[in-house]
């Protein structure tokens, strides 16, 4: 085999949303945090993103991460998440997959019942812990950086569409959340298409219409994400609600989204809408559900923050090596708009 490049790739996916965890074959990648690394692998790496993620070798719902050692004291391991278009400084999703993985392939030791893991994301350290039952992570919890509203109940101008009412919240990425009900939808698998069409429109009028900037690492890139979230109800005593988040460059995220429930936490936190230590469960379109809960008040610069938990669970679905052969066409992959909605 005449590969000139050779990554060791485990497919995973948490509550439905892809996740591959990249275990080797990178290298080294400078800098001291992993927000460092991050920058490094956006500037200096991307074909490896570009390999992974597009075709033919990769789809527009596939996600990455690549396993890298932290030199922050605490952390056990460190990770950078691959997106389609960006990445991102936090994924929930992502981070499940990365502790399912680390655990079940032997990568960091499992203890069971419970293994208690410190893991470095661009965003910060995420502690995390892992129910673990016959070789098995069956719960990942992980708890989340501080996430905060930018904007309640701010006007911007859609075309098409008119005058919306949006909240803009941070919770690991940026999202302009907004009611489907609004807009007509229930937030069903048939809907998916038409909520990735409007969602980008949302996205880039909130963009442009709104300034944002994180008060602590300007860097963290601004308004990427739009989150259609459903009506709030209780069902035995539990909140519940239904939300899909639209992931550039226009598709429904899969599982209820960790970032994205993150910052439904804040959102609904600084409306009264949830207490403290109360549990909101977070439906997806497919029916996936994570647990998520605010588990304390904090503050990020100027902006009253929650600090959010969210629990779910993800599966290993194979392991393979992915090789790049020297005469391949295709070596940073490509894109269409029939599915990418447009070609990058």
């Amino acid at each position: 085999m005449r590969w000139k490049r050779t990554l060791s790739v485990v497919d995973c996916h948490a509550e439905g949303e892809s996740g591959k965890v990249i275990v080797g074959g990178v290298g080294n990648v400078p800098g001291k945090t992993m927000f460092d690394k991050r920058v490094h692998l956006e500037t200096k790496m991307d074909d490896i993103r570009k390999l992974v993620l597009f075709e033919p070798r990769g789809a527009v719902w596939h996600n990455a991460n690549i396993i890298l050692p932290s030199n922050h004291p605490e952390a056990d391991m460190g990770f950078v998440i691959l997106e389609s278009t960006e990445y991102p400084a936090m994924s929930g999703s992502n981070t499940m997959c990365v502790a399912t993985v680390l655990l079940e392939t032997g990568i960091l030791p499992m203890k069971e019942p419970v293994t208690e893991l410190v893991l470095e994301a661009p965003a910060g350290l995420i502690r995390v812990r892992c129910e673990c039952k016959d070789g098995k992570v069956t719960q990942v919890k992980l708890v989340n950086q501080p996430a905060f509203c930018y904007y309640l109940d701010q006007n911007i101008e859609v075309p098409g569409l008119g005058t919306l009412k949006v909240d803009i919240a941070y919770g690991g990425m940026t999202y302009t959340l907004v009611s489907a009900a609004d807009l007509g939808y229930e937030i069903v698998p048939s809907e998916a298409r038409e909520l990735c069409e409007v969602g980008q429109k949302i996205k880039t009028a909130a963009a442009e219409q709104l300034a944002v900037e994180h008060p602590e690492n300007p860097a963290i890139p601004g308004i990427t994400q739009t989150e259609f979230t459903g009506p709030l109800r209780r069902e035995n005593g539990v909140l519940v609600s239904r939300n899909s988040v639209i992931v550039s460059p226009g598709r429904c995220d899969r599982s209820p989204c960790g970032t994205g429930s993150s910052a439904r936490l804040a959102q609904l936190h600084a409306k009264g809408l949830i207490k403290t230590g109360e549990v909101l469960v977070h439906e997806s379109i497919t029916g996936s559900k994570f647990s998520c809960a605010v588990e304390s008040e904090s503050s990020v610069g100027k902006y009253k923050a929650v600090v959010p938990s969210i629990a779910g669970q993800a599966w290993i679905s194979g392991l393979y090596q992915m090789g790049l052969d020297p005469t391949d066409p295709y070596p940073e992959g490509y894109t269409l708009s029939d599915t990418w909605m447009t070609a990058l």
